[in-house]
């Protein structure tokens, strides 16, 4: 099934046959936030620890039904947001406050509903998107077990943020992506090109940031340029290495991908 299709199919529910939301549901847009440390990621799991389960049963508990949310993408296990988007169809006659009221109670402190709106039926937490914020964090030195939850903590490893930023360069624009992503497996097919609009990386005392947006990224897309990034700032990879790499257009072991714990999704755009 390609992405139109899974459109088509996903906005089929809750409406009727002339394609409008059925009489008494309303589409509903939320943003949430959450530490990813002990999530097993967004999407649901059989085990019913992920971010997308947390958040459908307190659905269920609220509207006596089944509801299905579609979120903007799927976050790894580990990996935190500051504003991750979903949407979902339901019958609320109430005001969005009162819907984010009670979206608010039932869920570990490490998940929190930020906002509740409602808006157009054509609205899609996925497909609308334009664009995505990605953040790494990485410290310099022995972190304590406080930073060390959300970056990934180098020890005495010593980092060459010119030539760091002289590589990220070499990514941004549109690209294909394809070496620098995981496979997920053969029923998930995205479209390997990706416009980079923004990669660049930043010191501020012990803690390195590299902050990226983009048009949209492949699975682990993020967490595989930081390593590379940091291998080229180690000095084991260069400039050329990594345009070698793009170029290649298939994933190799010239780098591998940075730890979840250090990744934000920091805003989704729309």
């Amino acid at each position: 099934m390609n992405d139109s299709d899974k459109h088509a199919l996903e906005n089929n529910f809750g409406k009727d046959r002339g394609g409008g939301i059925c009489g008494g549901m309303s589409r509903f847009k939320c943003v949430c936030a959450y530490d990813g440390t002990d999530f097993c990621g967004w999407q649901s799991q059989v085990t019913g620890n992920s971010v997308q389960d947390f958040i459908e049963r307190r659905l269920e508990a609220i509207f006596k039904r089944k509801i299905r949310i579609h979120g903007s993408g799927r976050t790894d296990a580990g990996v935190h947001a500051d504003a991750q988007v979903f949407h979902f169809d339901a019958p609320w006659r109430h005001s969005s406050d009162a819907l984010l009221a009670a979206l608010r109670s039932g869920y570990p402190d490490s998940l929190q509903i930020l906002k509740v709106s409602k808006v157009p039926e054509n609205f899609h937490a996925r497909y609308s998107v334009k664009g995505k914020r990605y953040v790494y964090r990485i410290y310099l030195g022995r972190a304590t077990p406080k930073i060390a939850r959300y970056r990934w903590s180098l020890g005495e490893m010593e980092l060459d943020l010119e030539a760091m930023n002289s590589a990220a360069k070499i990514l941004i624009g549109t690209h294909d992506f394809t070496a620098f992503s995981a496979n997920r497996g053969a029923e998930y097919k995205d479209n390997p090109v990706k416009d980079l609009r923004k990669l660049e990386v930043v010191r501020r005392g012990r803690e390195i940031k590299i902050s990226t947006e983009g048009s949209g990224y492949l699975y682990k897309m993020v967490r595989m340029i930081v390593g590379a990034l940091v291998e080229v700032g180690r000095g084991r990879l260069s400039e050329a290495d990594v345009a070698r790499a793009l170029d290649l257009k298939k994933r190799s072991n010239l780098f591998q991908a940075a730890p979840a714990k250090g990744l934000t999704l920091e805003k989704v755009f729309y």
